[in-house]
This record gives structure tokens, C-alpha cells and sequence, in this order.
């Protein structure tokens, strides 16, 4: 079910309103200025329209990516009723994807689980934000924030005609109500998108290099800022994947900003992550 609230006063005529829907374990929420239609401005009937097609996408990938979905091409996967080669066509374009992603990262980020089943997942919900954005561009849409479970894209700006970026927070993996900082996506920073991986809420369920439990000084949480939501989700888990080796690659080798968090609460921030 969609819900829709109310948000900070964007400009004079606007303000900012959101609608909400529960998909892929988490709750995706699109916000837009909303105003007069008579002035040209974008209502609440196209930010419901807006959030419907943004649904549809993300039920889709869903259907087919979703191991907790027994009637999907992933599940039917993950029980050898079905292998690889014979799979359809998204499917072993997404798997390719990955795969080129676990090389680039050197195993940090993979595919597989570590019992062999092939899992998607880690991909799959960035995928689902960027087309969701490539759509809302299309319906003429052009300022948004998509946020999918703390995984943000955005376009345009909160304020329709300026540079004015919108502003993203870093939640404490201590303390979930508690934000540690915040970061300017859009205006006038190449980064659109940042996500975040880690252990803080949903607990060990990312696949670290090596082997015996994570030791002291590795990351419970990695937020990173990027251009794409593809790029800046997988290496937020590649780096959580692949500790303090993978954050100075990741630096060394991308244009994207970088804060990992340890247990003991020190942070590691590359000189990009300038907080907003």
C-alpha cells in the first residue's frame, strides 16, 4: 500500500511531498516538489502516477530476483531446477554484470553465497533504482529523490529552477534514529546517488573476504557517494566485504566519496566526503 506525507516547504507555490511502498525487504519512497498544476507544476496526481510506474519496476525485478519468492526464476536457481546457460536473458545479463564487478573489486563483491547459491540481490535493487530514475526522467519528471532503504538517487533539485542540492543523512549503526552527518547530492556535486551497506541493521549478511568472523577494525557500515546508485551500492558492500584493502582501492580507482564506520566507532573518510 502507498502511503503519502508531507515535507519541508520547497518553493514558493511547492512543497515537498512523498509517497511510499514496501518492495525487496524495505520500504522505496519517492519525493517531489508538488504545486499547482495550473502553474505547471507537477500535483499530487503526478507524483502518485510518477510512484506507480516506480513500483511496477521494482515488482518486477522483484518477481524474478527475489530468493524469498518461491515462484521465481531466482529460486528455481538457487533449488537446480534451473541452471545458468538455460536461464532468460536478464538473468545472465545481470549474473555477467556481477561478475565483471567481482573481478574489478578482486572477489570483494560477488554473486554467490558462500553455500554456492547464486544471489542477486546485491545488484539487483541498484539496478532497480537506476531504472526507476531512467523512467521518471521519461515521464518529463525531473526533480526527485528516490530513497530505497537508505539507498538514494536523486535529479534536479528540491527547489524546481536552482542549484540547491538535496541533502542525504548517514544514520549512526549504533543508534538507528540518530544521524552521524549529512551529504549534498546534485546541485552542483557530481554525485547523484549514495548508498550503504553494513551490519548495523539487518545483521552479518554480507560475505567478507576471508575466512573466521569479522575482527575488530572491520567496517559495521560503509556509506559511499557516486555518480550511479549501481556503482556506489556495490562498493559500499565491496568495501564492507573487503575492509581498509578495498576502501584504499576503491579511493585509488573511482570518483566517489567514501565514510566507513568500525564497531569501536572511529571513521574513515576519503577527502571527497565532504559532509553537507
Amino acid at each position: 500500500m502507498q502511503r503519502t506525507s508531507d515535507s519541508l516547504r520547497a518553493t514558493a507555490g511547492t512543497s515537498l511531498k512523498a509517497r511510499t511502498f514496501e518492495c525487496m525487504g524495505t520500504v522505496i519512497g519517492l519525493t517531489m516538489p508538488v504545486g499547482d498544476p495550473a502553474e505547471g507544476q507537477p500535483g499530487l496526481d503526478e507524483l502518485a502516477a510518477a510512484t506507480d510506474v516506480v513500483e511496477r519496476l521494482f515488482r518486477d525485478l522483484d518477481e524474478t530476483f527475489s530468493l524469498y519468492r518461491p515462484d521465481s526464476e531466482a529460486s528455481s536457481l538457487a533449488r537446480g531446477e534451473l541452471t545458468l546457460p538455460h536461464a532468460s536473458a536478464q538473468m545472465r545479463e545481470a549474473y555477467a554484470e556481477a561478475h565483471e564487478w567481482r573481478l574489478r573489486t578482486e572477489g570483494a563483491f560477488t554473486p554467490e553465497r558462500p553455500d554456492g547459491v547464486l544471489d542477486l540481490s546485491g545488484l539487483i535493487k541498484g539496478h532497480a533504482i537506476r531504472e526507476a530514475g531512467t523512467s521518471l526522467l521519461a515521464l518529463g519528471r525531473r526533480d526527485w529523490c528516490l530513497n530505497a532503504g537508505g539507498d538514494v538517487l536523486v535529479s534536479g533539485s528540491p527547489r524546481p529552477g536552482s542549484a540547491e542540492p538535496w541533502k542525504a543523512g548517514v544514520v549512526d549503526p549504533a543508534d538507528r534514529k540518530t544521524l552521524i552527518t549529512g551529504y549534498a547530492l546534485g546541485g552542483n556535486n557530481p554525485h547523484h546517488a549514495l548508498a550503504t551497506s553494513g551490519s548495523a541493521e539487518r545483521g552479518e549478511h554480507i560475505w567478507r573476504v576471508g575466512s573466521g568472523p569479522p575482527d575488530a577494525g572491520a567496517f559495521v557500515q560503509v556509506t559511499v557517494a557516486a555518480a550511479d546508485i549501481v556503482t556506489a551500492d556495490v562498493l559500499a558492500t565491496a568495501i564492507v566485504a573487503g575492509g581498509t584493502r578495498m576502501l584504499d582501492q576503491v579511493a585509488d580507482q573511482w570518483d566517489v566519496a567514501v565514510l566507513a564506520i568500525r564497531a569501536d566507532r572511529s571513521m574513515l573518510a576519503t577527502p571527497a566526503f565532504q559532509p553537507g
